[in-house]
């Protein structure tokens, strides 16, 4: 490192500690690159570790939890009504993000990363400027690494107020369960926080401006989530729109339905969950000559790199879908890349998961997808309903649909809704990124009892040679 009172150099600057920007910058190091990760914020780990996936996901185990502990009579055991002290509750989400992100700034470091805490923007192709709690100053590089990320979008008049009205970090943090919390925005998020909240015990509305959630995905997903959001009681009002939020006294929502009428919607809390932007437009981007889309999103190649070749880019700043883990594999790419490996990102498929419940993963191509891009497919369900293991569980929920082109019988793609759909849903993404086939997966030898059998049976079915299920009727059950 070169440092001087008002400038240093490095080979690599990395802007942003996301789970692109510190594995990239960790990767850089291991590959022996002298590198420069700088964040604005006092963690490391982005929004992902710090506001997102993990304080989420925590959150969303405690209330299954909670909810599911009175059930435990049906198994002979009582444990009588649970009680939730929830600031409890936030301190231990807390405290999982707080080992999280001090295990990304330890690697980091005994890595040989140096990181500095301040705001970094562009100052021309080859150097940034940095301001920090000491003052500013100029960091000159041979390549650098964008990995800023993406911010919450909300429209005029529904900015987060940290008092009625939330955004997806402040949903997070609540200091208690809100009797009434009013959603805006039936996507991912929104979903999530919506199951998570009724399941605590709040009186939970979803407003969606489309005429259904999940509309890209098979019908099959969307009945599933429907039924189980019914059973928790939560109030889903399709073909609608938020006009405004009322603040004082009657605190809630006006919303506009298909018909045009207006009603109010009360709420103690309101969550606005609208979608997210890239955060290229504070970096001074325009000082690089790097090309953006018409959405802000940042343009690169297979290996990550702009059209300035001393700079890259890497997850939701350059668009595509908003997952951690597409991160994960485009900062290896990018870093392997810088260090003169030969690297590209040409995955195949890349997982997803709605962790609602029941949960959600899909990976390539759903049904609609696949007869849309002019595949004709097989399709094969198999219910948990059917599964040995899923019984034991008490998981009765979902399923697991595979389809396949109908002619060669390769897989193009995997649904599943259940537990663990998360956890299962790898062993497809693998299947479909080998380029495997239906015969692959059904002769391949599953443990018995599992919820992974699933898998083994849907493509029996998609065969024609379901054995524990009816070909036209779930009726049967796995021993």
């Amino acid at each position: 490192m070169v440092v001087g009172a008002l400038s240093q150099g490095t080979e690599v600057a990395v802007i942003g500690s996301g789970p692109g920007g510190y594995l990239t910058a960790i990767r850089l190091a291991q590959l022996g690159k002298d590198v420069t990760l700088i964040e604005a914020s006092e963690s490391l780990g982005g929004i992902c570790l710090n506001e997102g996936c993990i304080p989420s996901k925590a959150l969303i185990h405690a209330s299954d939890f909670y909810y599911s502990a009175p059930k435990a009579t049906k198994f002979g055991i009582t444990v009588g009504a649970p009680q939730l002290d929830f600031p409890r509750l936030i301190g231990w989400k807390e405290s999982v993000v707080k080992r999280l992100t001090g295990g990304v700034r330890y690697l980091s470091e005994k890595n040989g990363v140096t990181i500095i805490r301040g705001y970094a923007s562009f100052a021309s192709e080859r150097s940034l400027n940095v301001s920090t709690e000491h003052g500013s100053q100029t960091i000159e590089f041979e390549k650098c690494i964008i990995a800023t990320g993406s911010s919450p979008f909300f429209p005029k008049g529904f900015e987060p107020d940290g008092r009625i009205v939330l955004g997806p970090r402040e949903i997070l943090s609540l200091e208690a369960v809100p009797e009434r919390l009013v959603v805006i925005g039936g996507g991912y998020i929104g979903l999530e926080m919506a199951a998570l909240f009724a399941k605590f015990g709040s009186k939970v509305s979803v407003i969606e401006k489309n005429d259904a959630v999940l509309r890209n995905h098979d019908s099959e997903i969307r009945e599933a989530l429907l039924k189980r959001f019914a059973t928790l009681k939560i109030n889903l009002l399709l073909s609608s729109t938020a006009e405004r939020v009322e603040k004082e006294g009657k605190t809630g929502v006006e919303v506009r339905g298909a018909d045009g009428k207006t009603t109010f919607l009360e709420g103690d809390k309101v969550l606005v969950a609208l979608g997210r932007f890239p955060n290229s437009g504070k970096i001074s981007i325009e000082k690089t000559g790097v090309e953006l889309d018409s959405r802000g999103f940042i343009k690169v190649n297979e290996r990550m790199q702009t059209g300035v070749p001393s700079i890259y880019a890497i997850g939701d700043v350059i668009g595509g879908p908003l997952l951690a883990h597409k991160a994960y594999r485009e900062a290896k790419v990018a870093a392997e890349a810088i260090a003169g490996i030969p690297s590209a990102f040409d995955n195949v498929v890349i997982p997803a998961v709605i962790y609602t419940d029941p949960e959600i993963a899909w990976a390539g191509l759903s049904e609609t997808e696949a007869a849309a891009a002019g595949h004709e497919v097989v399709t094969g369900m198999f219910p948990f309903h059917a599964s040995g293991r899923a019984l034991t569980l008490d998981a009765p929920e979902g399923f697991v649909k595979t389809i396949a082109e109908k002619d060669s019988k390769r897989i193009l793609g995997v649904e599943i809704v259940g537990m663990d759909a998360s956890e299962l849903i790898s062993e497809a993404a693998l299947a479909i990124e080998m380029g495997a086939f239906l015969d692959d997966l059904s002769k391949t030898i599953h443990p018995h009892p599992s919820m992974s059998e699933a898998l083994l049976e849907s493509a029996e079915a998609a065969l024609g040679e379901a054995v524990h299920i009816l070909k036209k009727e779930d009726s049967a059950g796995r021993d």
